[in-house]
């Protein structure tokens, strides 16, 4: 790994001919990434919960000349197995493997102390920030093992390395995404495993945890995407089991 990232610079067409999943690529950070990777050329797949966000990203890749990419409607909120089998069996048919997954879909649940947490709130943050990761990586990781060059990247936060008051389920939601992870880094052979900690960026989710904050002082997902290219992308070799900061 690049002692600095910021001095990293990637290649034009370092994705080509990958195939790469993106969960809650309809806004933010995800959809951000995912026309990042297009643009390095990889062919993405779209997977978020509004078909309408979707079709925005499909047509912002489409319009700058990337590879077509590939809408998977899913609510990891409310997915069951034969969604999850069913995305699988559909990538199997289009392309026969997996070169990249990116689990970055999350919720920020409510921002309360534990002693008072919603516990309907709680299961659901649990689920769809680390359950449902969990789930869509073990359904692909057959796909995974197929590629080439396979990698896996997890979105952390600060907040899943030290506790912080008021962060409830959010907090050890990524608590457990850094544990599933190393669990995962250790365990495979020949696909790599790793998490990113985007830190504060200009997202809704930023937005909704310090909505007196002035969005103009943050990065935006554009300026964070180095560390995206570099571990989903073929420099990353032999780096697993990290978890990186972008900023």
């Amino acid at each position: 790994m690049p002692a600095d990232l910021k001095d990293y610079i990637p290649a034009d067409g370092i994705l080509q001919g990958r195939v790469i999943l993106v969960t809650g690529a309809g806004a933010g950070i995800g959809a951000e990434a995912a026309r990042t990777f297009a643009r390095y050329g990889a062919t993405v797949v779209l997977v978020g919960r509004t078909q309408k966000k979707l079709e925005a990203v499909y047509d912002a890749i489409e319009a700058a000349g990337g590879p077509q990419p590939v809408i998977f409607v899913m609510d990891f909120a409310k997915a069951q197995g034969d969604d999850y089998q069913n995305l699988h069996d559909g990538l199997q048919q289009e392309f026969g493997r997996l070169d990249g997954l990116l689990n970055n879909a999350s919720i920020l649940g409510a921002r309360s102390p534990i002693e008072h947490h919603d516990v309907k709130t709680w299961l659901e943050t649990i689920h769809v920030n680390l359950n449902a990761p969990f789930i869509l990586t073990q359904a692909l990781l057959p796909l995974l093992h197929k590629a080439s060059d396979p990698s896996i990247v997890f979105t952390s936060s600060g907040v899943g390395r030290k506790g912080r008051a008021f962060w409830g389920a959010y907090a050890v939601s990524k608590f457990g995404t850094e544990g599933l992870m190393q669990t995962l880094a250790d365990e495979l052979s020949g696909i790599r495993v790793n998490c990113i900690n985007p830190g504060a960026t200009r997202t809704a989710m930023r937005k909704a945890a310090y909505p007196g904050e002035d969005p103009n002082r943050l990065k935006t997902p554009a300026d964070i995407m180095t560390p995206y290219l570099y571990l989903l992308g073929p420099d990353s070799k032999g780096t697993t089991g990290q978890s990186i900061d972008c900023q």
